[in-house]
């Protein structure tokens, strides 16, 4: 006889399966009586919402969690899924305590699926998403602004080394020394995959930087770099070339460094465990207070100070030139 074939049997799925599977996938399952207004929802639909098991709620009790930016819009677009033909995904905040969730509520529109005038649906937690869609938009605006300043940069010295070199050749030599200078100091700070925490002077991290804006005006020697001997971390060098990237690009468009005859000063000094890096300009155009409206790169630079830092900066808007006073806890250069 010949051995019997078997075919394989696919799996049958009761409610048991399918409720195991819903609850690994995180699915909060709801209902809404679409006369009453009353929501029934499982263990995981109250516990996303913050409610307890035993609560009676209304569609009107979960919009008090909903984030007041969000509120009119979500109510308005429940109200219309009777009206949409097919499935209809809603995504919205809430507030849980002072914390802030996203969720995603989806089914089925123009009563589909409706049941004895009960409507059905699922909630999504998609906080995890959405917060590395915002981070994603962060970091493609902070990418943005920071091409758009390499290239005034890269213009801006073009511009300034045509003026200081008597050939094509001497400028295209010097041009091209200066942007390398750029792109030592990006090498400087830029973290390597598989290569343990490194660490930087904070002398050789500015003079790095700003070796491509010295020698741009009528002489040599128009930046000076004048530090303690302070060792600061990877990620702490990475945040601090940002700040100085962000002074020295407004220098460039508007302050000292767009002087032939403009100087610039940055000094340190350590005190009570603090510190104070000096950034000083003078020789430049007249000074003038920018308007109360701050723009990306003031923003970066205050969050990065504030936020990375715990640090703060002070700005003296003196007509003969800026100057900029960097306050930072010592602990918070060395990570």
């Amino acid at each position: 006889m010949s051995p019997v074939e078997t075919q394989p049997v696919a799996p049958v799925w009761n409610e048991i399966h399918l409720r195991l599977a819903v609850k690994a996938a995180g699915i909060a399952l709801w209902s809404w009586n679409v006369d009453t207004d009353r929501l029934t929802m499982d263990d995981i639909g109250y516990r996303l919402w913050g409610l307890e098991t035993e609560d009676e709620v209304s569609f009107e009790d979960l919009s008090e969690r909903i984030h007041p930016a969000d509120r009119d819009r979500v109510r308005t677009a429940f109200t219309a899924t009777r009206g949409i033909v097919g499935p209809y995904e809603i995504d919205f905040r809430i507030m849980i305590s002072d914390d802030i969730h996203w969720v995603s509520a989806r089914g089925r529109g123009d009563d589909e699926g409706i049941v004895g005038r009960v409507m059905f649906g699922v909630f999504l937690d998609v906080t995890g998403r959405k917060r590395a869609e915002e981070a994603h938009e962060l970091l493609a605006g902070e990418m943005s602004h920071r091409v758009k300043n390499l290239i005034a940069i890269a213009g801006a010295l073009a511009s300034m080394t045509s003026k200081s070199t008597a050939s094509t050749e001497d400028m295209a030599r010097e041009l091209t020394q200066r942007l390398a200078a750029l792109g030592r100091a990006h090498d400087l700070v830029r973290p390597r995959a598989g290569e343990p925490q490194t660490s930087a002077l904070l002398g050789d991290l500015l003079s790095v930087l700003l070796t491509p804006y010295d020698a741009t005006g009528a002489f040599q020697g128009r930046v000076r770099v004048a530090v303690p001997r302070l060792t600061i971390g990877e990620t702490a060098a990475t945040n601090l070339a940002l700040v100085l990237h962000e002074l020295a690009t407004n220098s460039v468009k508007y302050g000292a460094l767009s002087s032939d005859t403009g100087l610039l000063d940055v000094s340190s000094q350590l005190q009570d465990e603090v510190v104070e890096i000096v950034w000083i300009e003078r020789g430049g155009p007249p000074v003038c207070r920018p308007s109360p409206t701050r723009g990306f790169g003031s923003g970066l630079l205050d969050r990065i100070l504030k936020h990375q830092f715990s640090g703060a900066a002070e700005y003296d808007w003196d007509v003969e030139g800026l100057t900029v006073t960097l306050r930072i806890p010592r602990d918070r250069l060395s990570v």
